[in-house]
């Protein structure tokens, strides 16, 4: 069976010198092998299959038969690492507690140690609706279960 530190290390190797980094790599009982990839800019098709080849060709599928999947960490996925962090500064996150509370807001700074929220309210005003600035949230990072960026298709 490949393993996943196999994977990780060619990943890294091939991403070495890039923007792009390695993001959570699974490897399945039955060889599908999935990569996900970020990049402090953008990620594109040919960046996966530059990725995906790379691997490949460390492997021989006559001796041990896989499938690999190589694809960006998508924007509906769970932040992972400090980078994907720094990416988000700016954009609205929900962030899970590992005290089960949910706190959504813009996130405003990321630290190793902690991320700064400022919560943001939507009032409506007769028929207009405005989003106003509310409480600000410093959480630890220990204390983080989950976060997600919203995605706002307004």
């Amino acid at each position: 069976m490949i393993r996943k530190e196999e994977i990780i290390e060619l990943a890294e190797e091939a991403l070495e010198g890039t923007d792009r980094f390695v993001v959570d790599v699974l490897v399945k009982i039955d060889n599908r092998i999935l990569v996900f990839i970020d990049s402090d800019t953008s990620v594109t098709i040919s960046d996966c299959v530059a990725l995906s080849r790379f691997i490949e060709k460390h492997f021989d599928r006559e001796e041990e038969d896989f499938e690999l999947r190589v694809s960006s960490a998508g924007i509906d996925q769970p932040l992972r690492m400090f980078r994907q962090y720094q990416k988000a500064v700016g954009r609205r996150v929900e962030v899970k507690t590992t005290a089960d509370e949910i706190k959504t807001g813009v996130l405003l700074a990321v630290s190793e140690e902690s991320i700064e929220l400022e919560e943001r309210i939507i009032k409506q005003y007769n028929k207009l609706k405005k989003e106003v600035k509310g409480e600000r949230f410093t959480i630890a990072v220990d204390q983080i279960e989950e976060i997600k960026q919203i995605i706002d298709f307004h």
